[in-house]
């Protein structure tokens, strides 16, 4: 099953693969009531948010038993506000309702109140047994310019770092040093009791210590500030490959299988290749699949 793309709805999709089959499940789900994609089945159409988050925990649930038990999971998930109508946030009209209508499903929602979707996500999948190791903040510096006028833009999303239990598989990843490292007179503090910053605080028995212990860099942090990527694909959300390339790469050893239930027009598969990984993909629109094969004709394996 390897390198491979399947069309059909996700969650029967994954009812037909393996347990403890795949080594990392990475991917972007539908966000709830932004989207009308014009798939029967699609998910995000949903009349409440608790029965998107139910739906889409069920997904999960199936992923799970599909992950190696030292696996791990990475989903980027947007928001949404109260009231929203599909007719104003959309431009091109192909994303309206079938029918051509404002198709806004979240007017049970206090209008202008923000959903809280990912949180909501996040609390249930650590409800059903899912352990939460990061919530990851992707700052967008290139964010839309927003026409409100009483609130502050949102230029950012998150992304959900799960593992299936305690013990998992994971590479760690460095942010480049950028500045030199003069706070306390160097990159080592040496405990002799002479340095400005011992007699500071009155303390001369400090260990000495390295304050640069990898000369990669410091640990990666959790604030991500990268650039969204337009496509040429008629695609609204597909996440650029600087994003998932550092969770590929911290999550899935060498060699591991990646499951995307939500695959899109496949940028995590084109990253997994790019970084000798192998993936699963799950793709209900049919139009999205003639995309994959042309995007994947000159990706090799």
């Amino acid at each position: 099953m390897k390198n491979k793309v399947i069309q059909g709805d996700c969650l029967e999709v994954m009812k037909t693969l393996p347990d403890n089959s795949a080594d990392m499940v990475l991917t972007s789900p539908p966000y709830w009531a932004l989207r009308d994609y014009g798939v029967d089945g699609q998910l995000g159409r949903e009349e409440t948010f608790q029965g998107y988050i139910t739906k889409l925990c069920d997904i999960f649930d199936e992923c799970k038993r599909i992950l190696k038990d030292g696996g791990t999971c990475w989903v980027n998930i947007g928001d949404t506000y109260g009231g929203t109508s599909d007719k104003k946030d959309c431009k091109n009209p192909k994303w309206k309702g079938r029918n051509g209508q404002s198709t806004s499903i979240n007017k049970l929602v206090t209008e202008k109140c923000l959903c809280q979707i990912p949180s909501r996500f996040a609390i249930e999948m650590t409800n059903r047994g899912w352990i939460l190791r990061n919530e990851i903040i992707w700052h967008k510096p290139n964010a839309m310019p927003s026409p409100v006028k009483d609130r502050f833009t949102v230029d950012f999303e998150k992304v959900f770092f799960f593992t299936k239990g305690r013990k998992y598989f994971f590479e760690q990843q460095f942010d480049e040093y950028t500045k030199p490292m003069n706070r306390w007179g160097g990159e080592e503090l040496k405990a002799n009791g002479k340095s400005e910053w011992d007699n500071g605080t009155g303390q001369d028995t400090y260990r000495t210590r390295n304050f640069r212990p990898h000369k990669s860099g410091k640990n990666k942090r959790t604030v991500w500030s990268i650039n969204t990527k337009p496509s040429k694909e008629p695609h609204f959300a597909s996440y650029p490959e600087k994003l998932i390339e550092p969770m590929i790469k911290a999550g899935c050893p060498v060699g591991g299988v990646i499951l995307d239930p939500f695959f899109g027009i496949g940028t995590t598969g084109i990253v997994a290749i790019k970084n000798n990984r192998n993936y699963i993909g799950i793709e209900i629109s049919k139009e999205y699949i003639e995309i994959i094969n042309k995007r994947f004709t000159t990706l090799k394996p």
